[in-house]
């Protein structure tokens, strides 16, 4: 049976309640990019797209079947990978789709486990050996990753703690966008 988008969307604003909470944590996340054009990349059920302020038009993608947009413009304001770059091997088979995607972005804004300082990676709550394939063992790990990608970090955090332990939120402006807008941050 194929869902209508929007009456999808308002069954999940209905019966989701750690949604919608999650959802404005991530909405504040970003509000500093004035953001009018959205791609959220790994949207699962579309959480983010049923809480986007009046005004703002959200694209989601994700590799499951739920209703969802696609990926349809050119450029996008921000690009949001929430909890989406962990489930990516990097090193051996990196998703060309997202590198694309971050040339045609402005911002990026994303969560991802990030190992405690103390805490042995092979007891850690967060090690999915066949679900996260990419590990960030720490913050400078993270930082480094969108700095190949020519990304400078404009700030990081823990907005979603509680209930997510460990998992840390991350907004990055591309090079050639960060001189003009470094009056704001």
């Amino acid at each position: 049976m194929k869902y209508d988008l929007d009456y999808y969307e308002k069954m999940l604003r209905e019966y989701s309640g750690t949604g919608e909470k999650i959802s404005k944590i991530r909405w504040n996340w970003i509000d500093e990019c004035n953001p009018r054009t959205v791609l959220d990349y790994g949207s699962g059920v579309g959480w983010f797209r049923a809480w986007r302020p009046k005004g703002v038009e959200v694209y989601s993608y994700d590799i499951a079947e739920y209703p969802q947009t696609g990926i349809d413009l050119m450029m996008y304001d921000v690009a949001c990978f929430w909890d989406v770059l962990e489930h990516v091997d990097w090193e051996n088979n990196p998703d060309k789709k997202i590198e694309d995607i971050l040339s045609k972005t402005k911002y990026i804004a994303i969560t991802v486990p990030v190992l405690p300082k103390g805490q042995d990676q092979r007891t850690w709550k967060h090690t999915k050996k066949k679900e996260h394939l990419t590990r960030f063992n720490n913050i400078e790990n993270v930082i480094g990753f969108f700095k190949k990608r020519k990304f400078k970090c404009l700030k990081i955090g823990t907005p979603e703690i509680p209930p997510r332990e460990d998992i840390f939120s991350f907004l990055f402006i591309r090079d050639d966008y960060y001189e003009e807008e470094k009056k704001i941050y």
